[in-house]
Formats: structure tokens, C-alpha cells, sequence
């Protein structure tokens, strides 16, 4: 009976897994809010190797449109205005010599709506990588030998249950990010 156990809790790993790569995603999605998380995946070549951007620089939010970077060493003040233009966020990088300001343009109505599509694909990938937990466990239960049928449904059942949930969880998340877009 372990072994139906571990199905199940395998399919709810996954599940949660998809929830945080969810999340993580919504936390990209700008809503109007300057945030850290908007240039989190900038790359700057720093001494020839590809760097995420806060291991080469201070990333602050001073107020709610603008991000300020401030790099640990001057040198890579060039660099990392050419990452932030060439990864297509949208910033016009504006350089003073010691740090780089980034200005959050309000966000436009058709810009809004291209955000809440975004989101809205965000969420059904990760209600298709829940549907694909809930099979893949599925698969693993019919696998199982000398386990009664009765055992194999019980289990079956406890894996649609925690598919209906996290389906509900992923479309709740995003009517909350939809509601943050398109709050004006």
C-alpha cells in the first residue's frame, strides 16, 4: 500500500511544482508597479561570461515606477544598459555615471489586455501540467500488481480531488493577477 501512497504524493509534488512556476511567472507580469522582479532575468556579459543581473549589481525599487541599478563595479555600467535595452522589457536605461534608472511607463489599456492574455496562457499551462500529474499518476496506479481494484479507484479519486484543486488555485491566482492588471 506504500507504493500507492508514493503515487500520490508524487502527483502533488508536481502539481505544487506547477503552482510555484505559476507564481513565479504572475511575479514577471507587471501590473503598473515598478518591482526587482521585472529585470530579475536580465543576463549581462560580465568579463566575458553571461551574469544574472543581481550578481553584478543593487536592484532597488525607490518608488512605484521607477527600478534603480546600481552596479557593484563601474566598469559594468556599459553592460548592463545594453542587456536591459537588448532583452526587450520595454526600459529606456538612463545612465548617470554611477547607477542606472529605469522609469516604469504607465501601462497603456491595450498593453494591460496584452498582459492579461499573458497571463491568462500562463495559467493554462499550468492547469495542463496539472492534467499531466494527474495521467502520469493515473498511469503509475494501473502499473501497480497484486493491488485491489477498490484500492487503485480510492487512490484515483484522491488524485482527481487534488486536480480539482489546483485547477481551482490556478484560475483563483489568476483572476487576482487579471484584477492587478487591469486596476488602473
Amino acid at each position: 500500500m506504500e507504493e500507492l501512497s508514493f503515487v500520490v504524493d508524487m502527483v502533488k509534488q508536481e502539481m505544487d511544482a506547477a503552482l510555484k512556476h505559476l507564481d513565479h511567472a504572475f511575479q514577471k507580469i507587471r501590473a503598473g508597479r515598478a518591482s526587482t522582479a521585472m529585470v530579475q532575468d536580465v543576463m549581462v556579459e560580465y568579463y566575458g561570461a553571461p551574469t544574472p543581473l543581481n550578481q553584478v549589481a543593487n536592484v532597488m525599487v525607490p518608488d512605484a515606477m521607477t527600478i534603480s541599478i546600481q552596479p557593484w563595479d563601474k566598469t559594468a555600467i556599459g553592460p548592463i544598459e545594453k542587456a536591459i535595452i537588448n532583452s526587450n522589457l520595454g526600459f529606456a536605461p538612463m545612465n548617470n555615471g554611477e547607477n542606472i534608472i529605469l522609469n516604469v511607463p504607465p501601462l497603456t489599456e491595450e498593453r494591460r489586455r496584452e498582459l492579461a492574455k499573458s497571463a491568462k496562457a500562463e495559467a493554462e499551462a499550468s492547469k495542463i501540467t496539472v492534467r499531466n500529474a494527474r495521467q502520469d499518476g493515473m498511469k503509475e496506479l494501473r502499473k501497480l500488481e497484486g493491488v485491489s481494484e477498490d484500492l487503485i479507484k480510492d487512490e484515483e479519486a484522491k488524485i482527481q480531488v487534488l486536480t480539482d484543486k489546483y485547477i481551482k488555485l490556478c484560475d483563483e491566482n489568476l483572476k487576482v493577477k487579471e484584477a492587478e492588471i487591469m486596476k488602473v
